[in-house]
């Protein structure tokens, strides 16, 4: 570890080349800045960022901002700038604002879980300007240990940091004292992360309030509306079409239902052809069992009822001689089945070998 003087002329080369020397060796250094001092490795060398988070205590999911010396660094290392992106960096920079941006996927660095993002800041300190425009841009985080009150002079990080960096640049007590103000021009709107040196109201001053979404267009608000009729018609549309597959559907189940009963008896043209008169037995004229509260006529033919009963083989022989009606009466089991026309009402007649 070794401390040098900047402020002094006749040491400020020997100091700045030092500090050069240690950062292209992969070392660590502390350098003053407008802000507070700040510990800097070389942004390009993963190991060297990785002690930089080591020795402040950190972890990966923090990364440092990055410092460049000059305005031209910034599209260099950052890409889909948003408009006001470069009048902040023209009427704030160099100074105490530092700007979160897309990094240019193309770089090949690595500086924690950045999500695609980089820091950038250009720092109002001649001295550390000079050194960034040597080293090219520098991880730098505030020069202390995580937790721990910023350092504002070079004792205050020595305390703190020790033997884990190996230069430390002396250029007096920092002048602002305060960090920087970090916004975050990755979102829409803009938000301020950490409020520090630079103010919300000077930020507004410069590129107009980036802090509220703006109020669309009289075009954007037509086109809008435009968008919700299109799609309002393309719902009813899509309904219509729903609406009609249902009828098909209820259209293609119909004939389960009818299949299972539920549904009227099929129209006669989807029936086999009716059969022939002659080829359906003809019954009586009455019911089999007779309709209740009617007077079944004797027939003339058939003797009165004498006081025996007859037997079982007259009834039988007088059954067939005399072919009554009466004589033919089914069981009460059931099993002659009725005549087609006596049939309940579910439908046309038809025989019973033909398909339902």
């Amino acid at each position: 570890m070794s401390v040098h003087d900047t402020q002094n002329p006749e040491t400020r080369e020997d100091a700045l080349a030092a500090a050069v020397d240690a950062v292209r060796g992969g070392g660590l250094i502390v350098l003053p800045t407008d802000t507070v001092y700040g510990i800097g490795a070389d942004a390009f060398t993963p190991q060297a960022v990785q002690d930089l988070l080591e020795a402040k205590g950190r972890g990966r999911d923090t990364p440092p901002p990055v410092l460049i010396g000059d305005h031209a660094v910034l599209m260099a290392l950052a890409t889909d700038l948003p408009e006001y992106v470069e009048d902040l960096a023209e009427a704030l920079w160099p100074g105490a604002l530092t700007i979160i941006l897309t990094a240019q996927p193309s770089l090949t660095w690595d500086l924690g879980e950045t999500r695609g993002t980089v820091a950038l800041r250009m720092p109002e300190d001649e001295t550390a300007l000079e050194l960034l425009r040597r080293t090219g841009p520098l991880a730098v985080s505030s020069a202390n240990r995580h937790g721990k009150p910023a350092a504002t002079s070079v004792l205050d990080a020595a305390t703190q940091l020790g033997d884990a960096v190996e230069v430390y640049l002396d250029g007096g007590a920092a002048r602002i004292g305060a960090s920087s103000t970090i916004l975050d021009a990755t979102v829409t709107p803009a938000e301020i992360v950490r409020e520090g040196a630079i103010t919300k109201q000077q930020i507004i001053d410069v590129v107009g309030d980036i802090f509220t979404a703006p109020e669309p267009s009289e075009e954007e608000a037509e086109d809008a509306a435009g968008e919700q009729r299109e799609d309002g018609e393309a719902g009813t549309s899509t309904e219509s079409a729903e609406s009609d597959e249902s009828t098909e559907g209820a259209s293609d189940a119909a004939p389960a239902g009818e299949a299972d009963g539920d549904a009227p008896a099929p129209s006669v043209l989807d029936l086999p052809s009716e059969p022939e008169l002659e080829s359906v037995p003809q019954g009586p004229a009455e019911t089999p069992l007779g309709a209740p509260g009617e007077d079944a006529a004797a027939p003339s033919d058939v003797e009165p009822a004498t006081s025996e009963p007859p037997t079982a083989e007259a009834s039988t022989a007088g059954s067939s001689d005399s072919g009554s009606p009466a004589a033919s009466e089914p069981s009460t089991s059931g099993s002659t089945a009725p005549a087609p026309e006596d049939r309940p009402d579910d439908g046309p007649a038809r025989p019973e070998h033909m398909p339902g």
